[in-house]
């Protein structure tokens, strides 16, 4: 996909474009000509060694850095021409999970899950009735006037999912949800992932340092019905709207699905994935 200041033609399925982006900073190149798509209701799980430009990518696609070249498309929109106040527009369809939650410690957990619809100026029945339901979607609705200092790890991160989920945004950008925590707890933050993907089809990029995070969303499903993830038959697991991004030095040298990974005879990915 060549550079260009017209819109690609497949915005549609697409919710963001990397086309051959290349970031340095000082003489560290970080990203070298980046290209990839996210399709509409896919998970792209980006995996790379400490400092490959996973983090870097999230923060390209809202915006926050201009790449030195390329292209970057989120919603149909380019970010690398837009002004401060388009991107602010457009940020309020992003959703972001940081890894240390970033919640206010003075705020409870009804004011920092409704934070952004009090910027918006929405009706109070109106925000409260969304709080409720972003905090019942985690299952902490029982916390709404806690403080985060109340609550564990793992109920931060799931206060900062449903924060995330508030605006009912188009995209999700995950930095490392799941750092930090112990095994139980990434698991159920997983699943809060797999649900999000499943029950209400949001594209979303999720960085991540544990392998078993991608391997866990593209061999598993959520079922309402349930209430929990069950694990899919190979016989369907392409189906899984889950694909996998690895970045080696400041490159993409895989770009497909866990049936793709499975395959692949790359030395350095085999070793990195085992």
């Amino acid at each position: 996909m060549a550079a260009s200041n017209h819109l690609p033609i497949d915005t549609i399925h697409k919710t963001i474009i990397f086309d051959d982006v290349a970031i340095a900073f000082e003489d560290q190149v970080v990203l070298d000509g980046i290209s990839f798509e996210l399709k509409r209701g896919e998970t792209k799980v980006l995996f790379g060694v400490a400092g490959s430009g996973k983090s870097t990518i999230l923060k390209l696609a809202l915006g926050l850095m201009k790449p030195d070249r390329g292209h970057i498309y989120v919603l149909g929109h380019d970010v690398t021409t837009m002004t401060e106040e388009e991107l602010f527009d457009l940020r309020n369809q992003v959703g972001i999970v940081f890894q240390e939650s970033a919640l206010f410690d003075s705020f409870t957990v009804r004011e920092n899950v409704a934070f952004r619809l009090m910027e918006e100026k929405l009706p109070e029945d109106e925000i409260e009735k969304r709080v409720r339901e972003a905090l019942s979607f985690v299952e902490l609705e029982h916390t709404m006037d806690m403080l985060p200092s109340e609550l564990s790890g793992g109920m931060r991160r799931r206060v900062g999912i449903a924060r995330a989920i508030i605006t009912h945004p188009e995209v999700l950008l995950y930095d490392s949800p799941t750092g930090g925590l112990d095994p139980i707890t990434s698991t159920t933050i997983i699943e809060l992932i797999m649900k999000q993907r499943d029950v209400y089809k949001t594209s979303a990029l999720l960085v991540t340092h544990r392998l078993q995070d991608g391997f866990t969303l593209a061999t598993h499903r959520y079922d309402p019905e349930a209430k929990h993830m069950v694990p899919l038959d190979g016989a369907v697991s392409r189906d899984v709207h889950t694909s996998f991004l690895i970045l080696r030095d400041g490159k993409v040298i895989f770009d497909g699905t866990a049936v793709d990974l499975g395959h692949i005879e790359n030395a350095y990915i085999r070793e990195y994935i085992s």
